[in-house]
């Protein structure tokens, strides 16, 4: 008796709830079909829901006639009319139409949630993955040469002249995969050829101190690479890249005869959905050899991501991404001797290196549009060289745990808060075995008021630990304000402060490198400083073709900066020598130079969309700096090739551009790279034995550079693509740092498959 009442008071429940009148929906990618979530759905001025996980939304609504809309980060907003009858509940399908303004794409990095770029309030640039697949580049270095203001050499970034040179040990920008930390956990340098270049959806870079975001390591900027999740039932990718170098412009350069140097590179992905059940899975295959001696690469590559859509509990997700590379390769570290032999390695640096690099990443998200975001995330990153010798072998692991909770408050508020953990140990010959600890928490407020103005307050704490060493930040503070002047125009101003800990590696090394001793100082102290800017973003509309151009003026300072200087020291404290007269050890040697100041302004366009019956797409910049050393005392001038206040391996001048314009299937690219003259190096490198004939090397060439790539692409449809490259098309022969020449004109051919 008992489950009969219990049957037929369900079945009453059902029919009340069957009965009652409101709307049902379901909101969708217009283009890949993909539900989305998160979407804002209103039926009146005040009263909305957010869709869950699989795109759905439902109000309980009395009978009449109700105009929804819909607005959702980087998609168009849209407006619904629904009718709703008595005890009826109307079932509607709504899609969403992606927005093709740059302005309104949503980026996630600038303050740890999604918002729209035209309302961020730091110097940011955005590269989609159209843009690095056309670029046919095999790793994420060589794609973010291609950003105005952004350089890398050797494995380390620059934003703006915040860095120098120091053979990728220590950086002073923050290199992110999925929001998390991709920094080596013994020298803090990135390997940009780990990253799954086949599997990329935004790459977001910040400019300007980050550091109350993302803490140390974010000094002087972030770049934070998010990778994709299936947006199809399935697909496959496959790309073939296959190039020679050509000979060099000075035919006495060309050391290999008739054995024609190649690279080749085969990558993949396939991508899944598979009901709640989200899978990934890519990699990839490498071989340069090389157009210089005793200097090639050969490395595998795998990643791999599942992730699981809870159906029980809505808003859910969880699973893991991981990666594996296996690499065995010889970097090049210096020339043998100018101006003949800058292709060939100097045979006392020559070091083989074998090794691997593994990362898992468990994850765990939460999203109510009530109890807001909540994030777990992890990861597990080891780094292994063996190289030849075992005296420069080392190993190290990296362990990070991170929460962060995100709540809006009503609709133009949110409030972003969290805490992280990372430890690392690290064994090696090179520099001993050290562990380190850092612990942080961090908080940030923003919100926009009058419909105008956004506001952006965030903090950070931070302590870090080194063996039995052990130092905290100051509270650190960022604040920024973006005022929508007009329909596309938008004024910022920001303020961030920044600090950034010594590596083991720029405390405790201690090797020798073909005669060049790196040298430990176990006195090195943190970094800090602060930047501020103010810009001015303007959106552009020609026709069919949308952008915006932007211009900012900004300012960086240092205390107790950080940098390496290549110089005489002695054999005991390894302090500096500043006596001609006296001879000690001739090395590198990471040291607090004091304060530095680094001004400067920059423009930039972005644009994509049609002109006329062409397809045209531009990213294009040009960035003036002043960096300068403010301690007119200091032994770091001394060891400059110029005893002036300009900071080393820095240039004042960069410009850099790429267009392509389209035509039908067929499309041309162009690639520009300007760099004026680098005006200030090591001085030991010029009156030393160290690299011969760089002296008289600079006085030819050290006069800026202009570097020209072509490229011309046939798309038969939106599965296949085939394309011709030819690099340093007027073979230039310039120097990005002391000892090291890019290379000579090469070709290459592209074939992208999707299936």
């Amino acid at each position: 008796m008992k489950y009969f009442l219990c049957i037929v008071l369900c079945f009453f429940i059902f029919n009340i709830e069957a009965q009652e009148s409101g709307i049902a929906g379901k909101v969708s990618d217009s283009e890949s079909g993909e539900a989305l979530i998160g979407v804002h759905v209103f039926y009146d001025k005040n009263h909305g829901i957010a869709t869950d996980q699989d795109g759905f939304f439902r109000f309980t609504l009395p009978p009449g006639n109700y105009h929804l809309r819909l607005r959702y980060l980087g998609y168009d907003e849209k407006l619904v009319d629904a009718l709703v009858a008595e005890n009826k509940t109307t079932e509607i399908e709504i899609s969403l139409k992606p927005s093709t303004t740059l302005l309104q794409g949503v980026v996630v990095s600038a303050g740890r949630f999604e918002q729209k770029l035209s309302d961020v309030t730091v110097s940011m640039e955005v590269m989609k993955p159209n843009f690095i697949e056309k670029l046919n580049v095999v790793t994420m270095e060589t794609a973010l040469n291609k950003v105005p203001g952004l350089t890398i050499s050797d494995g380390q970034a620059s934003i703006r002249g915040g860095n120098g040179w120091s053979y990728g040990v220590g950086s002073r920008v923050l290199i992110l995969v999925d929001d998390l930390p991709m920094l080596s956990p013994d020298a803090g340098d990135a390997k940009f050829e780990f990253i799954p270049m086949e599997n990329i959806a935004q790459v977001e870079i910040i400019k300007g101190a980050a550091s109350a975001l993302y803490g140390s390591s974010a000094l002087n900027g972030a770049v934070n690479i998010r990778t994709a999740w299936p947006t199809k039932p399935s697909e496959t990718k496959i790309i073939l890249n296959n190039g020679i170098y050509l000979s060099p412009k000075r035919e006495e350069l060309k050391w290999w005869g008739k054995n024609i140097p190649f690279y080749h590179s085969t990558g993949f992905l396939h991508s899944r959905q598979n009901g709640n059940l989200d899978f990934v899975f890519g990699g990839n295959y490498y071989h340069d050899g090389g157009y210089r001696t005793e200097n090639f690469e050969n490395r595998y590559r795998y990643n791999l991501g599942i992730r699981y859509r809870d159906k029980k509990i809505h808003g859910l997700a969880y699973g893991v991404n991981t990666g594996f590379m296996n690499v065995d390769k010889i970097d090049f570290l210096m020339w043998q001797g100018a101006p003949d032999l800058v292709y060939i390695h100097d045979p006392a640096s020559v070091s083989p290196t074998k090794g691997y690099r593994l990362n898992i990443d468990p994850f765990i998200n939460f999203y109510s549009s009530r109890a807001g975001k909540h994030s777990l995330r992890s990861r597990f990153y080891r780094v292994v060289n063996n190289i030849e010798g075992d005296q420069l072998s080392n190993r190290g692991d990296q362990y990070f745990l991170e929460y962060q909770y995100h709540q809006k408050i009503k609709e133009k508020s949110s409030i972003t808060a969290g805490l992280s953990s990372l430890q690392a140990n690290t064994k090696a010959e090179l520099f001993g075995d050290h562990t380190s600890a850092n612990y942080s928490v961090f908080a940030q407020f923003d919100t926009r008021l009058w419909d105008r103005l956004s506001v952006s307050l965030g903090t950070r704490w931070e302590n870090y630990r080194l063996d039995e060493e052990s130092a905290s930040s100051m509270p650190l503070f960022r604040s920024g304000l973006n005022y929508q002047l007009d329909d596309f125009t938008f004024l910022r101003a920001s303020y961030g402060q920044g600090y950034r800990f010594p590596t083991i590696a720029e405390k405790y090394t201690y090797t020798n490198l073909g005669g060049l001793q790196i040298l430990p100082n176990p006195n090195l102290e943190p970094e800090t400083g602060w930047n501020t800017e103010i810009g001015i973003k303007q959106g552009i509309k020609l026709g069919n073709w949308k952008g915006y151009v932007d211009l900012a003026a900004f300012l960086t300072e240092y205390q107790n900066m950080m940098e390496f200087s290549f110089g005489a020291y002695d054999s005991v404290n390894y302090e500096p020598i500043t006596s001609d007269t006296v001879f000690g050890l001739l090395g590198f040697q990471s040291r607090n130079i004091g304060q530095a100041r680094i001004t400067g302004v920059e423009f930039s366009m972005n644009g994509t969309g049609t002109i006329g019956i062409f397809d045209v797409n531009l990213l294009a910049g040009y960035t003036y700096v002043v960096p300068v050393d403010l301690n007119s005392d200091s032994i770091y001038r001394s060891l400059k090739s110029n005893a002036d206040n300009y900071l080393k391996y820095r240039f004042s001048h960069l410009a850099k551009g790429d267009l392509e314009i389209g035509y039908k299937k067929f499309s041309l690219g162009v690639s520009y790279l300007y760099n004026s003259h680098i005006k200030n190096i090591d001085k030991y490198f010029e009156v030393g034995f160290v690299l011969p004939g760089l002296k008289e090397y600079r006085e030819e060439h050290n006069k800026g550079f202009h570097v020209f790539d072509f490229r011309l692409a046939y798309e038969t449809s939106d599965n296949f693509r085939f394309a011709l490259y030819l690099k340093n098309a007027f073979n230039n022969e310039y120097m990005i740092r002391p000892g090291d020449i890019p290379a000579p004109r090469n070709v290459a051919m592209q074939v992208v498959m999707r299936f």
